[in-house]
């Protein structure tokens, strides 16, 4: 009962855009729960091939609270480089449960390195590098988003 509370208090911290049961649901929000606690990334959504392409490139900043969501369905193997990509990042890849499956740390900025996922991912969050590690974010870390969400069914929202 109380990880249904949490995981209800945590999808309305992402900021209204909707509601199921009075639940919010944001498309535009992914909350981490960090080891200091929950964090809230505003994010912009990558899920069709031409935004998963660009991604962020050419972007030359990135706010603290903020993020690049890359959304995979079906969930499948990922695999990034940061070819004129002019911020440094953290690449976060997210299972189809939500948990961090695996983190590129401190990825250089325009290189062609590849970096992979151990398996299928839902989802790959990118963010400042550095930030995963000062946060806490490791493997095993739960991440809230209507993409992957391990919350039961009635607080699933649409998409």
């Amino acid at each position: 009962m109380l990880r249904l509370f949490l995981v209800a208090a945590i999808i309305l911290l992402a900021g209204p855009a909707a509601a199921i049961d009075g639940v919010a649901c944001n498309s535009a929000a992914v909350t981490v729960m960090t080891a200091n606690g929950p964090r809230v990334f505003q994010v912009k959504v990558a899920d069709d091939p031409e935004e998963q392409a660009r991604g962020l490139m050419f972007q030359p900043r990135l706010a603290t609270d903020a993020g690049m969501l890359f959304i995979f369905d079906p969930p499948r193997p990922a695999s990034f480089w940061m070819r004129n990509t002019m911020i440094p990042l953290d690449m976060i890849f997210i299972d189809d449960s939500g948990r961090v499956e695996s983190i590129a740390e401190r990825r250089d900025t325009y290189s062609e390195k590849i970096s992979k996922s151990r398996g299928p991912v839902r989802a790959v969050l990118e963010i400042n590098a550095g930030l995963s590690r000062k946060l806490g974010i490791e493997a095993g870390t739960q991440a809230v988003h209507h993409a992957f969400t391990e919350a039961p069914e009635e607080f699933r929202c649409p998409g």
